[in-house]
């Protein structure tokens, strides 16, 4: 090979579809590395990979990324802890959805360059001595190297190929999931924030596409929680499993209906506070909605519209709303006594799910005090609800 062909084609002289799949490969093994190294196993400790898996996933992270691990997981940390607040590192709500999905990888920097966020956050992650004099002290030196072999392996393409696998975390990581995961997609749990799904099919991103599950259970190794959802990362970490190479400490407890036992009892609350952020939301879906639909069948389409951003509104936390879907639910609240009274009883099983100090049979109480209270309401939806939340209990493995 003379020195012309190698600068065109590197030493594999691919073809352009071998490099777009190689490319494909390369990033997703970027995209692994982030999801089941970085997330699930190093920030929130709901897996264990074996530390060859774990030192494969740093190298390529330093060579595709320079991110360095105590870095990512402190700023991560710090998300769910300030999570949609002044001092969440990236939360669109404060920052602005086009400052987070532009300009994401910008915020990271500025806040990895915060000492008090990394002291504090950052605590349990590798300080092994290539960590130190290798990984931290050659932050950009992996980047660089990266470079030089892509262009031996691909020849001048190789420098768009190098850029692409640059650009690829930053865009996706720290803009579309940091961004459009807390203002675009669909909700399964009412957290106290914005996360939201941004597919059901969790293939490009590793799964961290099903962001609103992630915020419900963020120590939970698996993000896909419902029929439908597909979450890439938890079949790599199954794969790695049966290999011996990664070990599943952390899932969502399963919540099954058991309509035989339909009673407040000791395991019917542990279903309900382990799963009160999916129960809030059904209370959306299977009470809201359809008591608004029943009150206003006869609605033009402008009042449709306005009944439907009423609905999802019922999701999201009352201050992450706008001036207009504020003074949209009070006119819903105000000028229908059915409207009023299951909001009402919304807020008032939130508050004993969401209570402190309470003795657990104090709580078996109120919540069959509540039970008792909405089957006598009236309200049709409301009865339904109350019925099958008693009926609820945790999975057994």
């Amino acid at each position: 090979m003379n020195i012309l062909d190698f600068l065109q084609h590197g030493l594999l002289n691919f073809s352009i579809v071998q490099i777009l799949i190689a490319l494909l490969i390369i990033t997703q093994i970027t995209i692994l590395a982030v999801t089941l190294y970085l997330h699930r196993d190093q920030t929130h400790r709901g897996l264990i990979l074996h530390p060859l898996v774990r030192h494969f996933f740093r190298l390529h992270l330093w060579l595709t990324t320079g991110m360095l691990t105590k870095d990512w997981v402190a700023i991560h940390r710090k998300h769910h802890a300030k999570c949609e607040t002044e001092e969440d590192p990236h939360s669109p709500q404060f920052h602005g959805i086009n400052n987070v999905l532009y300009s994401g990888v910008e915020l990271y920097t500025k806040e990895r360059h915060n000492q008090e966020t990394i002291d504090q956050y950052g605590k349990g992650t590798p300080n092994d001595w290539i960590e130190r004099h290798v990984y931290t002290r050659f932050h950009f030196l992996g980047i660089a190297l990266m470079f030089v072999i892509d262009v031996a392996l691909f020849g001048a393409i190789g420098i768009t190929f190098w850029a692409v696998q640059i650009v690829w975390i930053p865009f996706f990581a720290a803009g579309v999931i940091n961004g459009l995961g807390h203002w675009a997609g669909y909700r399964n749990y009412s957290t106290n924030d914005c996360s939201t799904n941004l597919t059901r099919f969790g293939f490009i991103i590793g799964g961290e596409e099903l962001h609103n599950n992630h915020h419900a259970f963020p120590s939970s190794c698996k993000f896909s929680h419902k029929k439908g959802e597909y979450d890439w990362g938890w079949y790599a970490i199954k794969f790695l499993n049966k290999l011996k190479l990664a070990k599943i400490k952390k899932t969502v407890p399963e919540l099954e209906s058991r309509t035989t036992t339909a009673v407040v009892d000791i395991e019917s609350l542990k279903a309900m506070l382990t799963h009160k952020v999916n129960l809030l939301q059904v209370y959306v879906k299977d009470v809201i909605k359809p008591a608004i639909q029943q009150e206003y069948a006869s609605r033009t389409n402008q009042v449709r519209k306005s009944s439907d951003k009423f609905i999802n509104s019922m999701s999201i936390d009352w201050r992450f709303l706008d001036d207009d879907a504020k003074d949209l639910l009070k006119q819903y609240i105000h000028t229908s006594p059915t409207i009023e009274i299951i909001i009402k009883f919304r807020d008032d099983l939130r508050a004993i799910w969401e209570s402190s100090g309470q003795s657990t049979d104090q709580m078996i109480e109120a919540l069959k005090e509540w039970c008792n209270n909405a089957e006598k309401s009236g309200v049709g939806v409301l009865q339904v609800y109350a019925k099958k939340i008693q009926t609820y209990r945790l999975k057994t493995v």
